[in-house]
């Protein structure tokens, strides 16, 4: 690799990437060995793995290094929300194309930094190695004396939503625009921060973990999502489309508004808003009631309007 007309050799992106990460103290050997040799962890390890690559979750035209980096580690990090785990360490596989300089690798690693000392998830290895294009992947190690999973939805449960969804899509409408239609800064703001810095609900879902039946992270879109519950249970999820249109914040309304899209669109099928979609017996507190579990097969949007009943999210094979 050459940086800046310094040449570059592995050895000098590990170094790199050590001084960036340091140490932890979650572990007894981390960056720079063979492997990582975790402290003893008390309670079941929850552990979850996930790849960002360019050309598909990312365009280097639209975000920065630091985000690909920040988004790329936080969005592992949701996999942990969505189990009810708190976070142990991370580890990170970087491919970076021939010619990717030291500051480039610097600023991608401080963006993964940020996400891990937010998301108090430190990275302590990982590999690296050339390829064709950029992809970054990581996982995660978690830990959760009760582990939450897609599989516990049963008819008659409600059906929950913790956090905001929508304006992630909403960043990313902004950032692939030529020209971004005229709308109010902190709306702006909003959407442009929910696309490049989401936060894993990790605290929210460790909250949640007594009180629900299933438990998943939006990432590909609510619709989407929400039809993983529906498989894993064997039953069907049923949303009201009258609690549906409550929710939209307005920061999302007036980025749809300047775009001529209506925001349930975005909110329904976005994506990568890592919000957390559950269901339960009783009430949940601190989450919106968004339809009931019912006997049957998949997700329906009952009195959606006909344009909406065929929303679906993101597919990475489609």
């Amino acid at each position: 690799m050459i940086a800046n007309g310094n040449p570059m050799d592995e050895q000098d992106a590990v170094a790199l990437l050590q001084r960036v990460f340091g140490s932890s103290a979650r572990t007894l050997v981390d960056n720079g060995d063979d492997a990582v040799v975790l402290r003893k962890v008390p309670r079941p390890l929850v552990v979850s793995v996930d790849a960002s690559v360019q050309g598909v979750h990312f365009d280097r035209d639209h975000v920065s290094l630091k985000d690909i980096g920040f988004r790329s580690h936080a969005a592992a990090v949701s996999d942990l929300a969505a189990m009810a785990a708190a976070p142990i360490c991370s580890l990170s596989a970087l491919v970076v194309p021939k010619g990717f300089s030291r500051r480039e690798l610097a600023q991608l690693a401080a963006g993964q930094k940020l996400s891990a000392t937010q998301h108090e998830c430190a990275v302590v290895g990982g590999n690296l190695s050339r390829g064709l294009e950029l992809s970054v992947t990581t996982t995660v190690i978690g830990s959760a004396a009760l582990p939450t999973l897609r599989s516990g939805a049963r008819p008659g449960h409600g059906i929950w939503l913790i956090g905001p969804v929508g304006l992630a899509r909403a960043g990313l409408e902004l950032l692939r625009a030529d020209r971004a239609p005229r709308m109010n800064r902190s709306a702006r703001a909003a959407a442009l921060g929910a696309f490049r810095r989401p936060r894993a609900l990790l605290a929210e879902g460790r909250r949640a973990a007594k009180r629900v039946s299933a438990l998943i992270d939006v990432s590909d879109g609510l619709v989407q999502d929400a039809d993983q519950i529906a498989r894993a249970s064997g039953v069907r999820l049923c949303f009201d489309w009258t609690l549906l249109e409550r929710l939209p914040t307005a920061e999302l309304r007036a980025v749809a508004a300047a775009f001529g899209v209506h925001p349930l669109k975005w909110a329904l099928a976005g994506g990568e808003d890592y919000a957390l979609l559950a269901t339960a017996p009783g009430r949940l507190s601190g989450a919106r009631l968004l339809g009931q579990v019912t006997p049957g097969r998949g997700v329906r949007l009952v009195g959606a309007p006909a344009w909406a009943k065929g929303l679906r999210g993101f597919d990475h094979l489609r």
